[in-house]
């Protein structure tokens, strides 16, 4: 029997018009994590039988506001069941990374403005994630370089990971090509020039690599409040903004 939290691409835009619409317009509750999924062993054509579904997880920290951007989950859940074959899960799942059952998402979405602080379990919960194979895609919403969220949170991946953590990944690196092809690099978001941040357009994204694999992928740009809108808003935009993250997922689930 499916579980009923699993939805493949028919599935999720026939439900559409019902209890799709709560979840996409963010006003659902994230399922804190009880039990995990089976691990993903993964396919590696965008065309291939995915064998386990896509969960949407959200690190939970305690220093900051790790639940900014509710309707991220929502909006990149659509744009997986309309580029891909890949079942997803409808609802959002909230870990922590010192939790037992983070390594078993490929896949975990961080984000927030303030302080970034982790516990040496979470720390060591961090590196234990990446080495497995997992992906973290730390999201700074003051894209600013010289932000508290990103000062706090580059200091915290140099202990976790050595002072070379983090270099800005070069512009033919598999993620930007993993699905749809972005040959200039990482798309430009519509926040990174709001006269919030450092007013400045981040032309890379930097990341931890281990084992040929990326481990942590970190944007200054903004992504979380340019995803963050209501699912339906798709249709009016001549560009949607999330097929980037068709592509994160996408490396992340292959």
């Amino acid at each position: 029997m499916r579980d009923p939290l699993t939805l493949n691409r028919r599935d999720f835009l026939t439900s559409a018009t019902g209890g799709i619409a709560a979840l996409c317009a963010g006003v659902f509750t994230p399922r804190v994590l009880a039990s995990a999924p089976a691990p993903f062993m993964g396919a590696v054509s965008r065309r291939a039988s995915f064998p386990y579904a896509f969960t949407f997880a959200r690190l939970r920290y305690s220093s900051g506001d790790w639940d900014y951007n509710p309707k991220v989950c929502a909006n990149l859940l659509d744009a997986v069941v309309q580029y891909t074959d890949i079942p997803v899960n409808q609802q959002e799942v909230v870990i922590t990374a010192d939790s037992a059952e983070l390594s078993a998402f490929p896949f975990v979405f961080m984000t927030g403005h303030k302080l970034v602080r982790f516990s040496e379990a979470e720390r060591k919960g961090l590196v234990r994630y990446v080495e497995n194979g997992g992906l973290l895609f730390s999201d700074d919403c003051n894209h600013d370089v010289n932000g508290l969220y990103a000062k706090t949170f580059e200091a915290e991946m140099v202990k976790a990971f050595g002072p070379k953590a983090m270099p800005k990944l070069a512009r033919n690196h598999p993620v930007y090509s993993s699905f749809f092809q972005f040959p200039d690099g990482p798309p430009r978001t519509s926040h990174e020039l709001n006269g919030w941040g450092d007013n400045v357009v981040h032309d890379y994204l930097r990341g931890v690599e281990q084992h040929g694999r990326l481990g942590v992928l970190y944007s200054n740009k903004d992504y979380g409040c340019e995803w963050d809108y209501d699912w339906k808003n798709k249709r009016f935009r001549r560009r949607d903004n999330t097929r980037f993250g068709v592509n994160i997922v996408v490396y992340a689930m292959t």
